[in-house]
């Protein structure tokens, strides 16, 4: 049977792979596929600004969902499992990408990082890197994951620990609006008041982990230092005080790497194969070498941030904030360090 497939065509390798395959594919904006898109479709595969609900798939045939993310807070797993519809993400895709964006954004923003805390929210693959990093260069760490210390597993802080302690605060969890470990808000205003002396705030994750309206409160209220914002709440309409303020402000950018995109695609095709019983060869192409791959510089810090720097993407979003889904979908894939040979003089 030719399975038909849709897309969302802002993920790159994935077309000329499942064409590859035999499949039928429609490739379309992923916030502008529709019930009509999918009535005859046997799998879907999106990114976050498709919402998998009753409101898209009831009726259709669609039996496997793919996103091309970390995160799969725009599925309603209950409603697949309940209709038969197996879904899989891309966990831990581009973990690199955001390791890297969140290297730079430290490393504009404070200039020693030695002997600094850094309090690290929702230690996941990423969060697992950003802390191994962390400690290697020179920070004193601590881990907030409450899944896992529920789990029983030691070496975890209170989210009111990292409020007291820490010079930089990184968000990592997963969006969950219920259940025994929430995130949404997780930054709320109580957290903010809560803040002793936090000199850099970073979220990574999902807009509505931290709340924005609270943020914006604790900056004019000097209770946080720099902000640095790749995430927001109400994507693409977000709150233009609160990106005016915010030292580091992208267009939901952080993990968009050559290598985190190619490992996405490959993640959810090796899943859609699987359920398929696919056994062919798969068509995706190999990432050649940048244009410049030898970099070198007398640090770390200018290393990382002459191959990426955020300032430049906050720039363009400051001066075009209607354009914020322009600049996302259209964003020119980076390159992660270790496509590069570094050489520290």
């Amino acid at each position: 049977m030719c399975m038909r497939v849709v897309m969302d065509e802002k993920i790159p390798y994935l077309k000329n792979a499942l064409l590859g395959m035999g499949c039928e594919v429609v490739a379309k904006g992923g916030s502008e596929i529709c019930r009509d898109d999918v009535a005859e479709a046997h799998a879907l595969f999106v990114r976050t600004r498709t919402r998998c609900n009753a409101e898209l798939l009831e009726g259709s045939a669609v039996r496997f969902i793919g996103t091309a993310t970390i995160g799969y807070d725009h599925i309603d797993g209950d409603y697949c499992s309940r209709n038969g519809i197996v879904w899989r993400n891309a966990a831990g895709c581009n973990a690199g990408a955001v390791l890297q964006y969140v290297q730079s954004v430290i490393y504009e923003c404070v200039p020693c990082l030695k002997g600094l805390s850094i309090g690290v929210v929702g230690v996941g693959e990423i969060g697992s890197r950003v802390a191994g990093w962390a400690e290697k260069a020179g920070m004193v760490v601590y881990r907030n994951d409450p899944p896992k210390s529920f789990d029983g597993i030691e070496g975890f802080v209170s989210l009111a620990e990292i409020a007291e302690k820490c010079d930089i605060i990184t968000f990592h969890p997963t969006l969950e609006r219920s259940g025994m470990f929430p995130s949404y808000h997780l930054a709320d205003k109580f957290f903010f008041d809560s803040l002793k002396k936090c000199r850099l705030l970073i979220n990574a994750s999902r807009g509505e982990v931290v709340c924005n309206n609270a943020l914006l409160d604790a900056i004019n209220e000097s209770k946080v230092g720099c902000v640095a914002l790749d995430v927001w709440e109400n994507e693409p309409l977000i709150n233009r005080e609160l990106l005016e303020k915010a030292y580091v402000a992208t267009p939901h950018i952080a993990g968009y790497s050559a290598e985190g995109k190619i490992n996405a695609t490959r993640m959810v095709l090796d899943a859609f194969c699987e359920f398929i019983g696919y056994e062919g060869n798969l068509c995706l192409e190999k990432l050649s070498s940048p244009d410049c791959e030898n970099v070198v510089a007398a640090t770390e810090r200018d290393a990382l941030l002459s191959i990426y720097s955020p300032l430049a993407d906050t720039r363009l979003l400051k001066e075009n904030p209607d354009d914020f889904e322009a600049l996302r979908n259209n964003y020119k894939l980076r390159r992660e360090p270790s496509a590069y040979k570094i050489v520290l003089k």
